[in-house]
């Protein structure tokens, strides 16, 4: 039989408007992992790819991380036949006899993280997963539980896996002492910045985990805690606050940004608007809402996300490993499942009674001084000029964080060959070459600034070479303006929007002096020249690189730096084919005024909350 990628998505044919839907759903998710279950049921392994954590670990992912799916599907009332298997595994992968045995925690640890899911389920389905097991078992998960908590947790929102472990441990009558739970909850609230936005630890990136994450566990721990009222009062208007800006990151599809790390676990960035709902907090009307979270799962459920026996694949819109995490086993997906938190609500809530409200985003840019991002909505797609945003740790970190533009339709690509410039894909960013082999982008930023629905940066490619850059909205279009200062000639690539290729080159290619276009039967992408002479060209792009679509074609313009000062303006567009596409391009924005940006950002510029934490290396 025929490998057919679509079908292969367990969501596929899915309509996901009901309650129903969305229960059959996780189902579907569920089911190809069963026959991965261990002999002692503890154990999860979904193939022999590796992760920096060793294998136990692994493996414990691939067991707990459905129980964020599993979990609400019971407490609401679903049932689910293969609660032993669960309790079985919680047996045998914390008795230190059994050969399935996790290992033992001696420091920060993978298996901190998987226990969360564990400890939410303790608290949510004591009578399934605590109750029925002998007394041995009960004192050896809850010895477990409490010797990892001894250990100190990264300092991000991991903080919050120990208070999810502690909520289980209280629920079942575990005595522990409390004053980590203090400890962290406090240390907790060094991460926020205001509006709503968390920083996820003191580094400069504000992503998918402020989101999926921060306010996803502080919502579970508003409507689960026992007292607290003032911090749980704090985490619903925060999530109030963090609606408001968090919807212009998902467009009219449901699609949602494709920026940072850790975008394997896919519709876990529908959490939220399922975290809301759980928490009983109408930050946006229900229908709205409902809308957000069921046109997210119904924009994945079109993706070949699955492999073959439809267990999730490490990859994004495809199985793919380039784009992948050291953290990353192939149990890690399944943190997607975080998406259906409302399970857990009775069919008549309002969450699920309210009638799906389309979206209605309107063309003006929306700006984002913390992440430094300015949001633009277009048909299909949601666009994100960035700047002030960094991340050295991750593989590919340059490409999640500090290119100068992000979409939801056209995702993004990450680079194969460090030694191959002219094969570079640099879609949404500016490369520099010195030896016509290697190449340096914009890792990170000296100074990053907004000042209305503007972005400046400064930033050294090399340590003698300044670039000053700065991003404006333009409609359809958006305009990037490069200030270079350089001692010697370097050659140049600036990379527009990628959008998918066809077998047999059924494409059309525009390279011309000024210009690139690439015109598919799905999209059409373009990059300009506005005040310069550099030439065009539709690069067929390494397969595999971008996160979306596996093969795709980046519009580019390439040329000589001289050595002194040299001013770039360019400017970049994609929208699916058709009327409005052609009017667009027809239409150009014009070059804007240098000496007026200089002066709006002396007058209003601010600097971006991403940026005000000291570099990492």
């Amino acid at each position: 039989m025929t490998y057919d990628p679509a079908t292969a998505n367990p969501l596929f044919g899915n309509p996901l408007k009901t309650r129903d839907d969305v229960e059959k759903g996780l189902r579907d998710l569920f089911t190809p992992l069963l026959p991965y279950f261990s002999e002692g049921s503890a154990r999860v392994r979904l193939d022999g790819a590796g992760a920096h954590f060793d294998r136990a670990a692994a493996d414990l992912e691939g067991f707990a991380r459905p129980l964020w799916g599993l979990t609400p599907l019971a407490a609401g009332g679903g049932d689910f036949e293969h609660w032993e298997l669960y309790r079985q595994g919680l047996a045998n992968g914390t008795d230190p006899e059994h050969p399935e045995y996790w290992g033992t925690v001696n420091g920060i640890d993978q298996r901190m993280v998987e226990l969360a899911a564990i400890g939410f389920t303790m608290k949510m389905l004591p009578h399934l997963v605590w109750d029925p097991l002998p007394q041995r078992a009960k004192d050896n998960l809850a010895a477990y539980l409490k010797h990892t908590r001894k250990f100190e947790y990264a300092d991000n929102n991991w903080k919050f896996f120990r208070i999810l472990v502690d909520l289980g441990l209280e629920q079942c009558g575990v005595e522990f002492d409390r004053s980590y739970t203090d400890t962290f909850l406090k240390e907790l609230e060094g991460f926020y910045l205001g509006d709503g936005w968390y920083r996820d630890g003191n580094v400069r990136r504000i992503d998918h985990y402020i989101p999926f994450a921060m306010h996803f566990y502080g919502l579970i721990y508003a409507k689960l805690a026992n007292g607290d009222e003032k911090r749980v009062a704090d985490y619903k208007e925060r999530a109030r606050l963090f609606a408001e800006d968090i919807q212009h990151w998902f467009d009219e599809d449901g699609g949602t940004l494709a920026f940072g790390r850790s975008l394997t676990y896919r519709f876990a960035c529908g959490g939220f608007w399922g975290a809301l709902a759980f928490a009983d907090v109408e930050a946006l009307p229900w229908g709205v809402i409902k809308g957000h979270f069921l046109r997210h799962l119904r924009w994945w459920s079109k993706l070949p996300i699955a492999n073959g026996d439809g267990v999730l694949s490490i990859g994004y819109g495809y199985p793919n490993l380039f784009m992948s995490e050291s953290y990353n086993s192939a149990g890690s997906p399944y943190w997607a499942l975080k998406a259906f938190l409302p399970l857990a609500l009775p069919a008549d809530h309002p969450f699920w009674t309210a009638e799906e409200v389309e979206a209605d985003f309107h063309a003006k840019p929306v700006p984002l001084k913390h992440p430094g991002m300015v949001m633009q909505h277009t048909k299909g797609n949601v666009v994100a000029l960035s700047s002030g945003q960094q991340n050295w740790q991750m593989r590919a970190g340059t490409e999640k964080y500090a290119k100068f533009v992000y979409s939801s339709r056209y995702g993004f690509s990450v680079e194969v060959d460090e030694r191959a410039y002219h094969n570079g894909a640099f879609d949404g960013a500016l490369a520099f070459s010195d030896d016509g082999r290697h190449y340096r982008v914009r890792e990170s930023n000296e100074v990053a600034q907004i000042a209305e629905n503007v972005l400046f940066a400064r930033w050294k490619p090399w340590s003698d070479v300044e670039v000053e850059t700065w991003l404006i909205p333009a409609h359809h279009w958006h305009v990037r303006l490069h200030r270079i200062n350089t001692p010697r000639a370097l050659h140049a690539t600036e990379g527009g929007f990628a959008i998918a290729r066809a077998d047999l080159n059924a494409d059309t290619y525009i390279d011309e002096a000024g210009r690139a276009v690439a015109k598919s039967k799905t999209d059409v992408s373009a990059i300009l020249d506005l005040g310069g002479k550099r030439e065009g060209r539709a690069f067929r792009a390494f397969p595999n690189t971008n996160l979306i679509v596996s093969k795709t074609i980046v519009p580019q313009l390439r040329g000589e730096i001289a050595a002194g000062t040299t001013v770039l303006v360019t400017a970049a567009m994609a929208l699916p084919a058709g009327a409005e596409a052609e009017a667009a391009l027809a239409t150009p924005p014009h070059a804007p005024d240098l000496a007026a940006l200089e002066a709006l950002f002396a007058r209003e510029g601010v600097d971006v909350s991403a940026i005000l934490v000291p570099e990492r290396f």
